[in-house]
């Protein structure tokens, strides 16, 4: 059988023919559902854990900055998978999630809760002023533009400089968006309430810890092969 008559039955029915056509699509298929789904979960995750504010060695540090860095590799890994365009729909998808999740935990807020619940109060608490304040908000607008911002230079750099080392084209991309979410949070979240001394505390701790946990993260770039970039 010729492979134009192969993937006319592949159109025909819905399958390749040819197992190994058929494993390769499932896999990528796969994958792509797999890093999706991790770095929006880990967006909201990151985003609902900010709004605590914790003392860890000493230091005041939102509570979502332990995750949040690892969404800056999954966006490279999606990069990898789905390309560049898919990606960037994928960035505004997550903030369009991010944020609907916060106005509906908002208005959950607004509803009356349960005598027998005990804890309306306390849920207010957190969620009616605290989780469309500034923290989340400028945490979202510091996901687009970082995220936006990884995509430029990680395309840029393996279409001008190297599609080889993967861990390189990571590092690189991540060295950039970091420090560029980092202090749009920072300031967006803290400057102007906050003393400007605590707030380049806050930027300073908040940078060495989101590097950190970039650098542990790397390696999740290898858990599919490279795309040809050549047709990109």
């Amino acid at each position: 059988m010729s492979v134009s008559n192969a993937t006319k039955q592949q159109e025909a029915f819905g399958a390749s023919t040819l197992p190994g056509l058929a494993s390769s699509a499932q896999v990528i298929s796969q994958t792509a559902v797999i890093v999706i789904a991790a770095y929006i979960g880990a967006q909201m995750l990151a985003d609902i854990a900010s709004l605590k504010i914790g003392i860890v060695f000493g230091l005041a540090v939102d509570m979502g900055t332990f995750i949040y860095p690892i969404t800056f590799t999954l966006r490279d890994v999606a990069h990898k998978t789905i390309g560049k365009r898919s990606t960037q729909t994928l960035i505004w998808m997550a903030a369009a999630v991010n944020l609907f999740a916060a106005l509906y935990l908002w208005w959950v807020s607004g509803v009356t809760g349960d005598a027998s619940w005990g804890l309306d109060t306390e849920w207010n608490a957190v969620f009616s002023a605290g989780l469309l304040g500034r923290i989340v908000l400028a945490s979202i607008v510091a996901e687009v533009v970082s995220e936006l911002v990884d995509t430029e230079v990680y395309h840029w750099f393996i279409t001008r400089v190297t599609h080889r080392y993967q861990w390189a084209r990571v590092l690189v991309s991540n060295s950039v968006s970091v420090p560029v979410d980092n202090l749009i949070f920072s300031v967006g979240a803290f400057g102007w309430v906050l003393p400007w001394d605590v707030v380049w505390q806050i930027f300073l701790f908040n940078l060495g810890l989101k590097y950190a946990v970039t650098i542990v993260s790397m390696p999740l770039i290898y858990v599919t092969r490279d795309r040809d970039w050549s047709e990109q």
